[in-house]
């Protein structure tokens, strides 16, 4: 993103002083010093809000910035944070139109537990119906006593981690962990692929964040498929292996660039034999998303992998929120805008409808976003989990969403 230094200085600025609009009140932030199914709802009446308190804790860290002294690059480092709560206050204004008032109370945390914990004898904070963040994993550990001890409703942003890292009957995880990713991908070979001549092999240098992605994808299969199942360190090993004949439905585990790249090249050598090639396709890594891997190879390999976050700027609603943005702000929405938007909108729409009980109604409320959907499932010890995971197929030379 192209930022002009004197609008992020007027941003800071502003963050600084508060911000406010027509129906949702915003104090100043401050650097605070910081599975199983629901049993069916009875019907009574909706306590509904007659102003709902939204606490927002995101680490502007601005007592590290001198607006003064600069520079376009220093300000940039702080994008993340104030793209996210400008998407939020932007989705908190739409759910707002349904008639609720918010006060959203927006507090610096400058990523550090030591500020998170002052912010227990905030009046303001311990009012709150909900509070959205910390957005890093560290942060969301040193608040989950907090949340258990004064049951109150946290929602986890941005962090990719397992809910069971957290173990908060409380926490409302929005990202989908790697567990999800892996059952994602399991899921679609089972449904997609013949077990009678298809062999699925895992391309897994086993290093711990490899595992993480292997040990779901095996386990699924393991319990619900007769897959054959094969596992192998390199493509180079798995070589040796091969039948001819036999469809692959091939996982490759890691996102260590410097690992895939070669790889790929390697699989796509065994599907373009002159002697006759093997029936390769490949399953990736969800933070490929991220990472620039040759479309022309990957789409070859008939590639998928599995995503959190996807934008399709075709979409009425997505070009709607560009307009509102670029109206508002002065440039373009980043990823972390389309994210901030969907989590204000859908919280605000769920406190706006169903008041003080809009818990019990988390894991009913589907909600189709600008960047992902949102589908709840509960766990008494871990809280709400989103299990809304895309796929996506490389076609055209770009990523497409398949389902």
């Amino acid at each position: 993103m192209n930022f002009k230094r004197s609008y992020w200085v007027l941003v800071l600025s502003t963050l600084v002083l508060g911000a406010c609009s027509p129906k949702i009140r915003t104090p100043k932030p401050e650097p605070s010093k910081p599975v199983e199914q629901d049993k069916p709802i009875e019907k009574k009446p909706v306590k509904k809000f007659t102003q709902a308190s939204i606490s927002l804790l995101v680490p502007f860290k601005l007592d590290e910035l001198n607006l003064k002294t600069a520079t376009k690059s220093d300000i940039e480092k702080y994008a993340m944070p104030i793209d996210f709560y400008q998407g939020f206050k932007l989705g908190l204004d739409s759910a707002a139109s349904s008639g609720l008032n918010f006060k959203l109370n927006v507090f610096d945390t400058q990523d550090d537990n030591a500020h998170i914990s002052l912010l227990y004898k905030n009046e303001r904070f311990k009012q709150s119906n909900l509070i959205v963040g910390p957005v890093f994993p560290e942060g969301q550990k040193f608040i989950t006593n907090y949340s258990k001890e004064n049951n109150a409703m946290v929602v986890s942003p941005l962090a990719a981690s397992g809910p069971s890292e957290f173990n908060n009957p409380n926490l409302i995880s929005v990202v989908n962990n790697i567990e999800l990713h892996g059952q994602k991908i399991a899921s679609y070979i089972t449904k997609n692929y013949n077990p009678t001549n298809t062999i699925v092999v895992l391309i897994n240098p086993k290093k711990t964040e490899d595992e993480q992605f292997a040990l779901p994808i095996k386990a699924y299969l393991k319990a619900n498929t007769k897959f054959i199942v094969q596992e192998y360190v390199s493509s180079y090993a798995f070589e040796t292996k091969m039948i001819k004949g036999k469809q692959y439905a091939v996982v490759l585990t890691s996102s260590d660039r410097a690992f895939v790249l070669p790889t790929i090249e390697k699989l796509l050598k065994l599907k373009n034999l002159p002697t006759g090639g093997y029936n390769i396709n490949l399953f990736g890594h969800p933070n490929w998303v991220k990472q620039n891997y040759p479309a022309d190879k990957l789409q070859a390999l008939n590639t998928i992998i599995s995503s959190s976050y996807k934008i399709d700027y075709k979409n009425a609603a997505v070009v709607t929120f560009i307009k509102k943005y670029r109206y508002k702000y002065g440039f373009e929405p980043g990823e972390y805008a389309f994210k901030g938007f969907d989590i204000g909108f859908y919280f605000g729409k769920l406190l706006a409808t169903y008041g003080e009980d809009y818990k019990n109604y988390i894991t009913k409320d589907k909600y189709k976003g600008l960047h992902n959907n949102f589908s709840f499932i509960h766990d008494e010890k871990l809280g709400y989990i989103n299990t809304s995971v895309m796929l996506l197929k490389y076609k055209n030379f770009a990523l497409n969403i398949i389902e």
